[in-house]
């Protein structure tokens, strides 16, 4: 076939416009091929079409160089890979991050790359696009690096201890403490954004490069501070930005320094937190209150452009009116009501109720609650007002003593057992005391517990009121006629009966006479020959004894008695000196007294050291109060004494 092919060409004579083709000059299209030629055996060419064989390949390829930029060409692209034609016999490919926009690379397009190797270990050529860009820019960083001349950059993404910055095409490392003068609290909200950045490190053979924000924020600020230095003054009003919100308060860019804003400093009223009163980038007008140039402190006010609430307060609020306002804050102590913007009051614990014993505010106030108050007491100096809720409503116990006079009958619940005695519900929320020495005419009650039984009902005397200290002394036992006198007649001297040992005491023992009636035996009238230290050295509890009456004493309630067969010996006074009983109860009658002024007094304390804000006095604490003695432990009366 290609001989026919030749012969026809032989035969045609070219026109003036058709090529004239030599018969000797190498064609591409017009190969004289040999189809059952070995293509292993190069001697079916001669040395000229071999050599016009090999430049018409080379004409394909281009001139190109390991370590240079060179152009290529996009051929196609996947997901993770661009391939690229950069005229050499094998194609090269780039992973597609590579590209400032993948998106709109495209098949055909033209594009600088770098070629590291003409062939791996694969036969593929190897380039870089990244490489490409930082060369072409190389030379204008460094010289802006060498110049000390700031760069304009974009913040692209977030990375670990930093973001990345696209710095005239590459990318540059931005450490997090080189953002801002500041931590950032969102670095996200930075990115996308343009800056200025000066040059730190240059490693061209890393291709590091790393960058910092702060030294130009830095550069600038210290230029304003000196302005700002011979422009401030305390007591000047200036006006700044919000730059940073903590717990503590506000930092305000005053235009080269930062002041504080503190929280206390914000508005006369209580506030939580300082974003109550400012947002980030808000701009605030504020007074100058202190400079420290050698710590470089600025502290600032707003409170203080703003009238002062407590000037002429004691007309405002007279001693006696009555007040709204709002429950702001609840301590141990009491809670805190706010009058006004600014102006607070205390409601002391001891102020709440005329009747509850109030462990804690929060038994009858809340947070926000809006509650009705009387004014105490008023400390415009101080900046101090006294309040009270209980004044609010009249004072239950003034009509008390005018109701129950002694010697009333009344029934109540007995409401709680202490050691020294029991309390029994009067009235809603008013409680009187029977002491444990007024529970029985005839037996010493060594605890409540043996004759009475919380929740029961009893029925009790009135014995004493007083308004002024809130206690109401009640007893049981004059509920029916002292029996001592008709006793004194029926246990006359010598007078023998049986009794059986209640309890040992140091200097005898005491006997159960039976009908509830108890009388004592002296360590000397017990009938032992030998001389014993103690009763309990003979004698136990439960023992039976035949005895005798000594004496019987209805003035001091007491029958002294002797054993049968003791020797008619004289007793000593001291061994049935029994005035220790009357002392104990003495005692235990201020017990309750004792321990509502240690609660009182660690009020006190707490209400001084806590919040110096408001100051009440604490009223004496009522008798209802010694309703808690029972069930305080010992650690919290230690608490209190401390």
């Amino acid at each position: 076939m290609v001989d026919e092919n030749q012969e026809d060409n032989e035969g045609v004579t070219p026109g003036a416009g058709d090529p004239v083709v030599a018969t000797a000059t190498f064609e591409p299209g017009r190969l004289d091929l040999d189809l059952d030629a070995d293509p292993r055996d190069d001697t079916q060419y001669d040395q000229t079409e071999y050599e016009e064989l090999l430049a018409l390949y080379a004409d394909t390829l281009s001139e190109i160089a390991e370590g240079e930029i060179v152009s290529a060409q996009v051929i196609s692209k996947t997901d993770t890979t661009v391939i690229l034609d950069v005229g050499f016999k094998s194609e090269g490919a780039i992973p597609l991050d590579e590209f400032r926009n993948p998106d709109e690379v495209v098949p055909g397009d033209t594009v600088d790359v770098f070629l590291e190797s003409l062939e791996d270990d694969e036969g593929v050529v190897v380039l870089s696009k990244k490489k490409a860009d930082f060369l072409r820019v190389w030379e204008k960083i460094k010289d802006a690096f060498d110049n000390d001349c700031p760069v304009k950059g974009m913040i692209k993404r977030k990375i670990k201890g930093g973001v990345t910055v696209d710095l005239m095409g590459v990318d540059a490392f931005l450490p997090g403490s080189q953002i801002a003068l500041r931590r950032v609290p969102n670095v996200d909200d930075l990115i996308g954004d343009e800056y200025q950045f000066k040059i730190l490190k240059l490693n061209k053979r890393r291709r590091n490069i790393v960058v910092s924000r702060r030294v130009l924020l830095e550069e600038e600020r210290a230029g304003k501070r000196d302005i700002l230095k011979t422009e401030l003054s305390v007591g000047d009003v200036r006006s700044g930005v919000v730059k940073n919100i903590t717990d503590f308060g506000a930092f305000i860019d005053l235009g080269g320094m930062d002041g504080l804003l503190h929280i206390t400093d914000m508005s006369w009223g209580r506030i939580g937190h300082p974003s109550e009163v400012c947002d980030i980038g808000q701009d605030l007008e504020v007074k100058i209150l202190d400079i420290d140039w050698d710590r470089e402190r600025i502290s600032l006010g707003l409170k203080q452009l703003q009238d002062y609430p407590w000037k002429n307060v004691a007309e405002k609020y007279p001693v006696g009116i009555r007040v709204h306002g709002r429950v702001v804050s609840i301590t141990n102590y009491g809670a805190f009501i706010e009058l006004e913007k600014g102006i607070e009051g205390l409601v002391h614990i001891s102020e709440m109720s005329w009747t509850r014993n109030v462990r804690h505010p929060s038994q009858l106030v809340a947070i926000n609650e809006e509650v009705e108050c009387v004014v105490l007491r008023v400390d415009e100096e101080a900046q101090k007002i006294s309040l009270g809720m209980k004044q609010v409503e009249e004072d239950p116990w003034l009509a008390l003593p005018a109701q129950y006079p002694p010697g009333t009958k009344i029934g109540g619940v007995v409401r709680n057992l202490t050691s020294f005695g029991a309390f029994v519900e009067v009235e809603a929320g008013i409680d009187g005391l029977v002491h444990i020495s007024d529970m029985s005419w005839t037996r010493r009650v060594q605890h409540p517990s043996e004759v009475l039984h919380k929740s029961k009902e009893v029925e009790v005397v009135v014995l004493s009121i007083d308004p002024e200290q809130k206690r109401i002394s009640l007893g049981l036992k004059q509920v029916r006629e002292d029996p001592w006198y008709e006793l004194a007649q029926q246990y006359g001297a010598g007078h023998e009966v049986s009794g059986t040992i209640t309890r040992l005491l140091e200097k005898g023992v005491v006997v159960d006479l039976g009908d509830d009636l108890e009388g004592f035996v002296p360590i000397s009238q017990l009938g032992v020959e030998e001389h014993i230290e103690e009763p309990a050295d003979r004698f136990s509890e439960g023992d039976s004894l035949e005895l005798r009456v000594l004496e019987t004493d209805p003035i001091n309630r007491r029958i002294v008695l002797a054993v049968v067969d003791a020797p008619d010996v004289p007793y000593d006074v001291s061994e049935i000196d029994l005035d220790g009983e009357s002392r104990k109860k003495k005692d235990v009658e201020g017990d309750a007294s004792d321990l509502a002024e240690e609660e009182s007094g660690k009020d006190a304390v707490a209400k001084a050291d806590e919040e110096p804000v408001v100051e009440a006095d604490a009223e004496a604490v009522t008798e209802t109060d010694a309703e808690a003695v029972e069930e305080t432990d010992v650690e919290d009366v230690a608490e209190a004494e401390e």
